[in-house]
């Protein structure tokens, strides 16, 4: 069948909000198109590429960021500290196995969320769900739940906006190895974790001085002092990736170019749906949620469908079964995936099947189940012969209490309601994430 950026309009769609003014939602699609690309093509093919190298085991993926972004709590600090916090966690992982990292990050589009229903009661009234900022308002009123057009336009340029504080980040000597020690966040360094991570700082310090010795420094060698967070988010409101889809001048292809990576959830992939219809078109290496209901003959299909040619670094895959689950439900995935010779990359996402309501009303996660799930799809892996290439977090570099326990930070369920920032899903605070790049570590 023939594909355009707008052909997945002929089919069955899930998770959209209902717009009420249709020639303001025209209108807002229509600038949109005029706007800049935010991302390039030559980025979007310089990851997959990096994808393919983690796919075959010779690199590391760490992906991660908040679970929406949120209008009211944009600001430089809290993107420098998600920045500093994914750094961290790539030198703890490269250090101990020697390979390289992969960093993306969910930001700069990751606003659209998916929900379980589509309304949500509050003492009798009923009113449309909060569908993340670049839909609705997260308030409980008639008003701040009207979906909006105008917040696809607010959604790009706080979008640009944080690609241009990324890209300064990441070339201006924020990434520089000569200053490891600055991206321990202050409120960790004080911290048993802040003092394990500065032992390896202690480490690549010699490592600097040694190839400063040999001539090699940070002005002369620039890989020393730049590094690449490539940035990613579920394209749930198609509305709005239709508009930033463009013709790559290089190879005449078409590339989403509001982000380097984009990614199906598991409430979207349906085969017969708008979201793959969507995603089968353009050429970004792209994602796709694999939850406790997916079929292994689904699967097959669904990877046929999203990519045709067998492409190494592609698809990723994104697992999350549940701590519960993953034991049961996943190894015959994978090993359907291995007999079909599909090339595809494993990730997992310890994340979405770990979440549970806290006894005093809180939506939070445990991290003994989001270890746990992570140290079983590390050993199905191995068992398998098979290469577990990355993990999926929502995290964040603040100090939040919104997921409970961990030996490094042991919130308990009384705690959670002390530092509770988020706009959808219980996130990882930057020491709990930072641990569980540890625990990533042990594992090469």
């Amino acid at each position: 069948m023939s594909w355009s950026p707008s052909s997945w309009r002929d089919f069955p769609i899930k998770q959209q909000p209902e717009y009420k003014d249709k020639e303001l939602l025209k209108k807002v699609e229509e600038e949109l198109k005029t706007f800049p690309p935010l991302i390039f093509s030559g980025e979007a093919r310089s990851l997959k590429e990096k994808l393919a190298l983690a796919g075959r085991g010779e690199a590391f993926i760490i992906q991660g960021g908040d679970c929406a972004e949120s209008f009211a709590a944009f600001n430089a600090d809290t993107i420098k500290n998600l920045f500093k916090l994914i750094l961290q966690m790539s030198v703890v992982v490269a250090y101990s196995s020697g390979k390289p990292v992969v960093k993306i990050g969910r930001l700069a589009g990751q606003f659209a969320k998916p929900r379980s229903s589509d309304f949500e009661e509050r003492d009798g009234v009923k009113l449309p769900s909060y569908r993340g900022d670049i839909i609705n308002d997260i308030a409980f009123s008639k008003e701040a739940r009207e979906a909006d057009p105008n917040r696809m336009i607010r959604a790009y340029y706080q979008s640009a906006a944080t690609m241009n504080l990324l890209r300064a980040f990441s070339r201006g000597g924020l990434a520089d190895l000569t200053k490891v020690h600055q991206w321990n966040l202050d409120f960790i360094k004080s911290h048993p974790i802040g003092k394990r991570y500065e032992e390896i700082s202690c480490q690549i310090d010699k490592a600097m001085k040694f190839l400063k010795a040999a001539g090699l420094t940070p002005d002369n060698t620039p890989q020393l002092k730049q590094t690449t967070l490539y940035t990613s988010h579920e394209a749930l409101l198609l509305n709005y990736e239709e508009a930033l889809t463009r013709v790559d001048s290089i190879t005449n292809d078409w590339y989403n170019t509001s982000a380097h990576m984009l990614w199906i959830g598991d409430r979207t992939r349906d085969l017969d749906g708008a979201h793959i219809e969507y995603f089968r078109g353009i050429k970004n290496p792209i994602g796709c949620k694999v939850g406790p209901t997916m079929k292994p003959d689904e699967l097959i299909d669904l990877i046929t469908a999203l990519n045709p040619d067998n492409e190494e670094g592609k698809l990723n895959l994104i697992v999350r079964m549940g701590a519960k689950k993953i034991d049961e439900l996943f190894p015959p995935l994978l090993k359907a995936v291995k007999e079909a010779n599909k090339n595809v990359v494993w990730t997992i996402d310890p994340m979405h099947g770990n979440v549970e309501k806290s006894s005093n009303g809180f939506k939070t996660r445990d991290f003994d189940n989001i270890l746990s799930e992570v140290k079983s799809f590390f050993r199905i892996h191995q068992e398998n012969g098979t290469v577990a290439a990355g993990v999926h977090l929502e995290m964040t570099g603040e100090d939040v209490t919104e997921c409970t326990g961990s030996s490094s930070c042991p919130i308990t369920v009384d705690d959670l309601s002390s530092r509770y920032h988020t706009q959808c899903d219980p996130r990882l605070n930057a020491k709990q994430a930072l641990e569980l790049a540890f625990m990533i570590s042990e594992n090469f």
